[in-house]
């Protein structure tokens, strides 16, 4: 059964087995605990910004559309945007704030133009997806796997758009130190784009030098 299955075989058998086990409903372990296969997810991808338009093209309900535009801006979890609230919003200074519910700790992001702009339609108090924060992660997904899956959209989640930030900050040489910030500093989608998966065109030294030179008749 290990053999054939899949990830969710490995992972409930070894659950099962251990319950067993500590219940005494078995008088020993049928596999032993260093034996059990390493469970081996399949390598997430980033959303693309040609996939991701598609998608906000053919979405028809207001509520998913807006979350997965600010998915794209924030590169925030599902569960962290879905929860938004009108209060979080700090106009003056254009950013918005919130406590990342997997790990307790508080984010303040600038938003751009074009991010500020979803925020203006949407609710200035209160829970900005009244319906969205209501429903389970797990429907939120099913509801996006089904949008993907009419426009032929094959191997990405609400969770590719954690990995779409990341690269995209990598891309156009987004400091490293301000990423972990954003989406978090265990963030497998930081650590990953950072290290081998988006590639960023490197600015030649001379370019910085000519910068940095200050010309005499500025100085004058």
């Amino acid at each position: 059964m290990l053999q054939t299955g899949t990830v969710s075989t490995n992972v409930f058998l070894r659950r099962l087995h251990n319950f067993c086990v500590d219940m005494n409903w078995l008088p020993w372990p049928l596999i032993p605990k260093r034996q059990w296969p390493a469970v081996k997810f399949k390598d997430k991808r980033a959303i693309t910004l040609e996939e991701h338009q598609r998608i906000i093209a053919a979405e028809v309900n207001p509520e998913r559309k807006a979350l997965y535009q600010l998915c794209w801006q924030l590169g925030g979890s599902q569960g962290d945007v879905a929860n938004l609230k009108g209060e979080d919003m700090d106009w003056t200074n254009g950013t918005v704030s919130f406590v990342r519910k997997k790990t307790g700790v508080p984010v303040l992001v600038h938003l751009g133009a074009e991010a500020l702009n979803l925020f203006k339609d949407l609710p200035a108090g209160g829970v900005l997806f009244p319906y969205l924060s209501r429903v389970r992660a797990n429907d939120r997904a099913a509801e996006f796997r089904s949008r993907c899956r009419q426009l032929g959209i094959n191997g990405v989640t609400l969770h590719s758009y954690r990995y779409a930030w990341a690269e995209r900050a990598k891309t156009v040489g987004y400091p490293e130190r301000f990423a972990p910030e954003a989406l978090g500093h265990n963030s497998k989608a930081v650590h990953r784009a950072y290290a081998k998966r988006a590639l960023m065109k490197i600015p030649s030294l001379e370019d910085y030098e000519q910068r940095a030179t200050i010309k005499p008749e500025m100085a004058a």
